[in-house]
């Protein structure tokens, strides 16, 4: 696959037909309750559906109940072994690069600012942690998993945004795109993906080949769950990078609503630490993981922290170490990095349920021991366009 200026702006204009079809039934039928009740209480893979929902509600979510034919699911096995033993790298690069990222693209925060995201930014990254633990689970596409409904309902999500938006004329589709359209939902699964892994990189995580490859098949899947044009998807990391380095080159730069959004960010997590010591480690992580430039378009404020925090890989590789020689170290390790992500969720939702995204239960065990063999090392795909 080729990406040039052509082929994005077409995915510009697109959205979503079915998710976009089921949503403007509904509405249009004034059934905004079934919407609700939809959103709500459709939470667990095969557990019985609410009484009262139309046709085109139950027939959305048969249509969209199992995972695409091609999926290799070996493939998405040493996915979720990957995520087990890096899950708390893994939410470190969501949390100070992914966020940040999205930030950095001002149609995106405009977007966010347009349906009350800048009020409420622990909703935003308590969803995406819980959308991709529940994605690692054991039984995420079986019967009792929570990963499917929560797939469905972040589609039904951004079909009623691009819906009300539009209806409601609060959205320049002419100078901006069609809200929430194929290019962003597949820039996106690079945010969550790609970067993600080139923020591992950064922080000197030891990353097989096999595994960075799996963790980024895996958002292939969640891309095809969620809609995206699977004909338009980068199929390998480096087609993924000359689609990264093109969406970043035509859209990134400095806006309001993105500083606004970041500042949330970093106020949420000085939050979340405990005392006042550690807070400007906050600012410093996101400055080292996105660069000098996003991080000043964003106005992520310089501090004393910003040369520690260039420590952090030679850190990690310590405990990288201890890891490799010692199963019981692994073990703690793994177990550590479990409850800090659960820690994390809890204070972000602080205790409320995260109906609209993947609610419920966050406590489940991972049940696996396991770890990814660590084999070739991985390393990034080179850029494919001058900065």
């Amino acid at each position: 696959m080729t990406c040039t200026d052509a082929s994005m702006d077409a995915l510009r204009q697109s959205g979503d037909e079915l998710a976009d079809a089921v949503v403007a039934t509904l509405f249009e039928r004034g059934e905004v309750g079934t919407f609700n009740t939809l959103m709500r209480y459709v939470s667990t893979a095969g557990a019985p559906l609410p009484d009262g929902l139309p046709d085109v509600a139950r027939e959305y979510l048969r249509a969209t109940a199992v995972p695409p034919a091609w999926v290799d699911w070996g493939e998405m096995e040493r996915a979720r072994l990957f995520f087990i033993d890096n899950n708390v790298h893994i939410s470190t690069a969501l949390s100070f690069a992914s966020m940040p990222a999205c930030y950095v693209v001002p149609h995106v925060a405009q977007l966010l600012s347009a349906t009350h995201g800048l009020d409420y930014p622990s909703r935003r990254m308590a969803e995406t942690g819980q959308f991709t633990v529940h994605l690692m689970q054991p039984d995420a596409f079986e019967a009792g998993g929570k990963f499917v409904p929560a797939a469905q309902k972040v589609r039904l999500l951004h079909a009623s945004i691009r819906h009300h938006l539009g209806r409601e004329g609060r959205w320049d589709v002419e100078a901006l795109g069609t809200p929430i359209c194929q290019e962003d939902m597949i820039g996106g699964q690079m945010f969550f993906s790609l970067l993600v892994l080139d923020s591992l990189h950064r922080l000197g995580i030891h990353m097989s080949v096999e595994g960075a490859e799996a963790y980024y098949y895996a958002w292939r899947v969640v891309g095809a769950m969620l809609g995206v044009d699977q004909g338009a998807v980068p199929k390998s990391l480096e087609e993924a990078r000359q689609f990264l380095d093109l969406y970043m080159i035509r859209h990134m730069g400095p806006s309001p609503e993105g500083a606004h959004l970041t500042r949330q960010l970093i106020d949420l997590y000085e939050e979340v630490v405990p005392g006042t010591f550690f807070d400007p480690v906050v600012s410093a992580l996101i400055r080292y993981l996105v660069g000098d430039t996003c991080a000043d378009w964003l106005q992520v404020p310089r501090t004393a922290w910003d040369s520690v925090v260039k420590a952090a890989p030679g850190l990690l590789g310590v405990l990288e170490t201890i890891e490799d020689r010692s199963p019981l170290g692994a073990w703690a390790l793994d177990r550590l990095g479990h409850l800090t992500t659960i820690f994390e969720l809890s204070s972000l939702t602080r205790g409320r349920v995260m109906h609209y995204a993947i609610p419920e239960q966050l406590k489940k065990e991972f049940g696996v021991t396991a770890t990814v063999p660590r084999t070739r090392r991985w390393t990034p795909p080179a850029p494919t366009v001058a900065p």
